[in-house]
C-alpha cells in the first residue's frame, strides 16, 4: 500500500504535537516513546524514521509548545486591559488543570534544569512572554518578577494535593500581581 506524498510529514507533525502535549502535561522523563507512539497508532520502531533520539523530539516539541504559547500570548495581549485578563487566565483553575494546553514553562523549565539540559527554546519562550509583560508594564525588572510569580504560582498550584490550597496559591498570586499592576499604573499617572 502506497502512502500519500505528505504522509511522513503529517506523521512527523502528529508525533511532535502529541509529544508537546504530553511533555507539558506529564513531563519529559515520564513520557515514554512506546506509549507516545502507541497513542498515535504507530510502532515504537517507527519513531526512529522521524527522529534520531528522544532529545531531538524534545527540541521539536519545545518549539511547537513555544509556537502555541506565543500565539496564545499574542491574542491575550491584544485585548483591553491585557495584563489583568492575562493574569486571570494564566492563574486560573482551568490552566492549572490542563497543562497540556498551556504554558510550557512551569512543567518543562524545572525538568530541563534538573536534567542539566537547558534549552535555548526555553529562553525563547521566557523572553517572548517577558517581552509582552515589559511592553505592557514599561518596567523590565517588575516584568521579570511578575513572570517568576506566574510560573512559580502555577507550578506550586499543580503540586499540592489540596484543591483549596491550590486555589489559594492562584488567588494570592493573582491578587499580588494585580496590586503590583495598580501600583505601576499609579506611578505612571
Amino acid at each position: 500500500m502506497r502512502y500519500p506524498e505528505d504522509h511522513k510529514a503529517e506523521t512527523h507533525r502528529r508525533i511532535v504535537a502529541e509529544a508537546s502535549r504530553r511533555f507539558r502535561s506529564d513531563g519529559i522523563d515520564a513520557t515514554g516513546l512506546q506509549p507516545l507512539m502507541k497513542a498515535l497508532g504507530l510502532t515504537h520502531g517507527g519513531f526512529y524514521a522521524h527522529f534520531k533520539s528522544k532529545d531531538a523530539l524534545v527540541e521539536e516539541a519545545l518549539q511547537a509548545a513555544a509556537h502555541d504559547a506565543s500565539a496564545n500570548w499574542d491574542k491575550a495581549f491584544s485585548k483591553d486591559q491585557p495584563l489583568k485578563a492575562f493574569f486571570e487566565r494564566y492563574l486560573s483553575p482551568q490552566h492549572r488543570a490542563h497543562p497540556e494546553q498551556g504554558c510550557p514553562l512551569p512543567t518543562m523549565s524545572a525538568e530541563l534544569g534538573q536534567r542539566g539540559n537547558a534549552s535555548p527554546i526555553t529562553d525563547k519562550v521566557l523572553t517572548g512572554l517577558l517581552g509582552h509583560l515589559e511592553q505592557a508594564t514599561g518596567n523590565t525588572e517588575q516584568s521579570l518578577a511578575m513572570l517568576a510569580t506566574l510560573v512559580g504560582a502555577l507550578s506550586l498550584s499543580r503540586s499540592v494535593a489540596s484543591e483549596e490550597l491550590s486555589d489559594r496559591i492562584l488567588d494570592s498570586a493573582r491578587q499580588s500581581l494585580l496590586t503590583q499592576l495598580d501600583a505601576l499604573q499609579s506611578a505612571k499617572s
